[in-house]
């Protein structure tokens, strides 16, 4: 079979792009740690409040301005509600579910995972700008998913 010579060159190109896409794809992944979390870290869900770190749900200082958060999510719940820290501040959120599937979304951030029961997830973000940021549930989790929300103060 014989290709037109513009066959032949947009066939290349079209192989260059999905080539070099794989190329960045990878490059993210492995060398900024870009990659979707494994989800390897599990726990019994039905025994999330006897589990550390999660029997003490809380904002801990693990450094200079750097912070873990330990949350749980629950039937239409954040725990804790309320997350007070300085601008600057690094913040490693632990996550899990008591129960079904939520989401998490900081609003103005890049923060935007799934939390699973039985599954440890954990994502940072820096919080540079002060002010509130809207903590929604963007997974549907049942008839009062609505008003699952909380907010992060950054002063």
């Amino acid at each position: 079979m014989k290709l037109h010579r513009a066959e032949e060159i947009w066939l290349i190109v079209g192989v260059g792009i999905i080539i070099l896409a794989m190329v960045f794809t990878g490059y993210q992944a492995f060398a900024h740690g870009m990659a979707p979390p494994s989800g390897m870290e599990t726990l019994d869900p039905q025994k999330v409040d006897e589990t550390a770190p999660f029997d003490n749900p809380g904002i801990f200082e693990v450094g200079a301005d750097e912070y873990e958060v330990v949350m749980t999510l629950e039937a239409f719940r954040f725990n804790p509600n309320e997350i007070e820290i300085p601008a600057g501040s690094e913040v490693h959120f632990t996550m899990t579910s008591k129960d079904v599937v939520h989401g998490i979304q900081v609003i103005g951030t890049n923060i935007n995972a799934m939390v699973t029961p039985g599954h440890v997830q954990r994502i940072s973000q820096k919080f540079d700008t002060p002010g509130e940021y809207l903590v929604i549930c963007n997974e549907y989790c049942g008839i009062g998913h609505q008003m699952m929300a909380m907010t992060i103060v950054v002063k």
